[in-house]
């Protein structure tokens, strides 16, 4: 489509012109004879360019661009100006016009500058369009939850996001690690750079150090020519060390030094290389059990664990697994092309007594592939994998959705307080929820507070 273009002035041999000149040239063109009618055909239409004199009866071409900026913030302004002096120029770069022509005005710079406007624009809106698809690809709304413990993880990360903090995120397997890191990263300042994810886990033990700072050419057999590493690359942004329980001791030491010092030495280089990069760690292993046995360097534990944001499994959650199904349902059946509504009470029920060891991951491949098979536009508990069926917690639930939360939720605390030898405060944090929290949940669900012997399963 090709851009439009309001030519403003009160010369009409110049505006006519012009307005030619622009349709021989494939745009669509409109003229006004001065600013206040320029005003009102930027109110009642759109705009990409406008074309205006600085000069002008009634309102000049400064003014006509500040107002414009109020009702149409997308049109972009070239300014025509008689007055070659730099100070009217500046004025009007300055007042945010993309460019100035001055009079009387050459058809062939026009039309270059007019064309290096419109691949301007059409770039800044398409970045802008891309920059809000992925931040609704990786913001808040694709961590989904309503749950007690879900609602501390996303107040976390509001916090967290607007410092520079190290953060480590402990969770297991299938409980959305990576998507909060890229939450934190894409909420705070270092939005516009690169974030990069990396799988300590997955880099051999003899590469992970070049990997990580890079080398220089020929500091070992392979390399051929100077390479930078990721902490290099990921300068001005963040890097995410996934699975960072596998890293190397003698990598840790390194790490610790980066983290101090904010700088490194490449493989084979003689000189240190500065990095400005925010950390963010995870791991699904106990770290601090590993300093007690030698596995995990204790300053380097301290170091990352700024900040911990500890993510709850799904079991732990259980509240949103309705939340969620129905997520990965308008995810899938978009993707699929299939008129599927929602789940049956039985299969909900199923949903909601499975033992989810693989957690959020688990349940989205699981409603996938129910979509798949789906006869009806109602998932039931035919169209699951068999596995489903015989890996429950219990099949004493009701109907309700409701009143299912309400036992699996009783059961679970109680289950809770007896694990930590009915030590609420305890069970409290283990539960993510606050001790009044706790004792008001107690309440609800009529679980006794008193002494042990009291609390009945």
């Amino acid at each position: 489509m090709s851009a439009k273009v309001l030519i403003v002035d009160d010369e009409k041999v110049i505006r006519e012109s012009l307005e030619i000149l622009l349709r021989d040239e494939g745009y669509k063109a409109e003229t006004a004879a001065d600013g206040e009618e320029a005003l009102q055909k930027i109110s009642n239409d759109d705009y990409d360019v406008v074309l205006t004199d600085i000069k002008m009866p009634k309102v000049d071409g400064i003014e006509l661009m500040q107002k414009a900026a109020r009702i149409s913030p997308e049109t972009f302004f070239i300014i025509m100006t008689a007055y070659a002096s730099v100070k009217t120029a500046i004025e009007a770069l300055r007042e945010g016009a993309y460019d100035y022509l001055i009079k009387p005005v050459e058809f062939d710079d026009v039309i270059l500058r007019l064309k290096r406007l419109v691949s301007y624009k059409k770039l800044s809106t398409e970045n802008r369009s891309l920059r809000q698809r992925l931040s609704s690809e990786i913001g808040f709304q694709n961590i989904i939850g309503k749950s007690e413990p879900m609602q501390r993880v996303f107040d976390l990360i509001s916090r967290v996001s607007q410092t520079n903090s190290n953060v480590l995120i402990v969770g297991k397997s299938g409980t959305g690690k990576e998507l909060v890191a890229k939450a934190i990263h894409y909420n705070g300042h270092r939005k516009d750079q690169i974030f990069l994810p990396v799988n300590c886990g997955a880099i051999s033990e003899n590469l992970i150090e070049s990997e990580l700072f890079g080398h220089k050419k020929g500091a070992f057999t392979g390399a051929t020519e100077d390479k930078l590493g990721l902490f290099k690359v990921a300068d001005g942004g963040t890097l995410f060390l996934d699975e960072i329980g596998d890293l190397p001791l003698n990598m840790q030491v390194k790490l610790l030094r980066v983290l101090e010092d904010k700088q490194f030495i490449p493989v084979g280089a003689t000189r240190p290389v500065t990095t400005d990069v925010r950390i963010i760690a995870a791991t699904n292993q106990n770290l601090f059990e590993k300093t007690k046995t030698g596995e995990f360097r204790e300053d380097l534990y301290y170091r990352l664990n700024v900040v911990e944001i500890k993510l709850p499994s799904l079991n732990e959650r259980r509240e949103d697994i309705p939340v969620l199904v129905n997520h990965f349902i308008e995810k899938f059946r978009i993707e699929m092309g299939r008129r599927i509504v929602g789940v049956d009470n039985e299969t909900m029920r199923l949903l909601m007594n499975h033992d989810w060891r693989g957690g959020v991951r688990e349940l989205e491949n699981v409603i996938e592939r129910a979509i798949i098979f789906a006869r009806d536009e109602i998932i039931t508990i035919n169209d699951l994998s068999d596995y489903l069926k015989g890996n429950t917690f219990s099949d004493n639930f009701p109907d309700a959705l409701k009143d299912a939360l309400k036992i699996f939720e009783r059961e679970h605390i109680i289950k809770t307080i007896k694990k930590y030898n009915y030590d609420k405060e305890e069970a409290a944090k283990a539960l993510m929820i606050g001790l009044s929290s706790l004792y008001r949940k107690m309440e609800e669900l009529d679980i006794p507070t008193k002494a042990p012997k009291e609390v009945e399963e």
